[in-house]
């Protein structure tokens, strides 16, 4: 979806008598791109892919380590027909060490990286699995994108491909090393809820409202922090020094039990306009009404169902939802519009200039 957003002509593949989780015809994360069945345990499927290959610039698999291979279509087979491929690679644990040929999920993965355990009340209670945004996409798919993309613009001046080896517990573990340069410099203690990022903070948790909604605090700054205090009516001399953590229980009592004295929508109105870094908590029914996100058009309403709209935004070229996929397509319908693409460029496809994005 991500590299769809930004241009490319995707085509997925997909075995025959695939009984998706999701209506793939009705699913925005697979908008903009075809889709054809193949049967890759057959010669016929396997030529085929070898045959996609000549004219693709990327190929992204997500088998475990060695199935494409035993396949046929592994990084040699696919590169021997056409030099300049990125062949991406997504897996949990990557594609060697210990655990490379095991089952797992994203819960899995960020176990192995401290940041499941960090998430969570503390205080012996279990943590609390992040839904599946920092393994698989975070850490996994986003940062398999920036490979591909770093590898493009590579393959632009040596004019060869490379194996892009995206692993989740890898990609999880980047995403987590500012804590771990905060853990290294003595500021971030093992123990969950006790820290400044993982709700442990007076000032950077979430609060529960007198109609039971809750707010999210993240007034970290001394300046954002004053005007918390402000909105809630709170003389900073009646507190401990803000990053004093001896006082912070103390102080997350006190701004708990000012909470409860009103609704979420009287807090969201009372820091309305204020730099106090109050927000309510939507819960998905509430987040398209909200006027930043319809503003900015962020979450939009389609034919299917809510749609998040591209991301980044860009100044010059389009950012609109791609299309949901149609009905499977022909491999031919396929093979005929990459051929008319590289037969612009040159007669000989695994000859052309290096790939651009296509």
């Amino acid at each position: 979806m991500l590299l769809a957003d930004l241009g490319a002509d995707i085509v997925r593949i997909e075995p025959p008598g695939e009984r998706p989780f999701l209506d793939p015809e009705a699913d925005p994360v697979l908008r903009g791109r075809r889709r054809v069945v193949l049967d890759l345990k057959g010669p016929e499927g396997r030529d085929t892919v070898l045959e996609l290959c000549e004219y693709a610039d990327v190929l992204l698999e997500g088998y475990r380590p060695g199935v494409t291979e035993r396949l046929g279509v592994g990084p040699e087979d696919c590169r021997a027909r056409n030099p300049r491929l990125i062949y991406g690679r997504i897996t949990g644990w990557g594609q060697d060490g210990p655990l490379a040929p095991r089952a797992g999920h994203d819960i899995n993965y960020i176990a192995l990286t401290g940041a499941l355990h960090a998430i969570g009340p503390g205080g012996g209670e279990p943590p609390v699995p992040p839904l599946s945004l920092v393994g698989d996409f975070g850490g996994g798919s986003m940062l398999l994108a920036v490979g591909v993309l770093a590898a493009l613009l590579e393959a632009r001046t040596s004019g060869r491909g490379q194996v892009v080896d995206a692993a989740m517990i890898d990609g999880a573990s980047l995403l987590l090393q500012t804590v771990w340069s905060m853990r290294g410099q003595g500021l971030w203690d093992d123990q969950p809820a006790s820290n400044l990022l993982d709700g442990g903070a007076p000032f950077y948790t979430t609060y529960t409202c007198a109609d039971g909604r809750f707010v999210a605090v993240g007034a970290i700054e001394p300046q954002f922090y004053a005007q918390l205090l402000a909105g809630l009516g709170i003389d900073p001399t009646e507190l401990g020094p803000q990053l004093d953590t001896d006082s912070w229980p103390e102080t997350k009592a006190r701004f708990a039990q000012v909470f409860r004295t009103r609704t979420r929508a009287e807090w969201t109105a009372a820091f309305d306009g204020t730099d106090a870094c109050v927000t309510p908590v939507l819960s998905f029914a509430e987040v398209t009404g909200h006027p930043h996100v319809a503003a900015r058009e962020t979450v939009v309403e389609t034919s299917i169902g809510p749609q998040v709209t591209p991301a980044p935004q860009f100044s010059r070229t389009g950012t609109d939802p791609l299309p949901v996929p149609a009905p499977v397509a022909s491999v031919g319908e396929v093979l005929e519009d990459w051929t008319e693409v590289v037969r612009e460029t040159t007669p000989d496809p695994r000859s052309r200039p290096a790939p651009g994005g296509g």
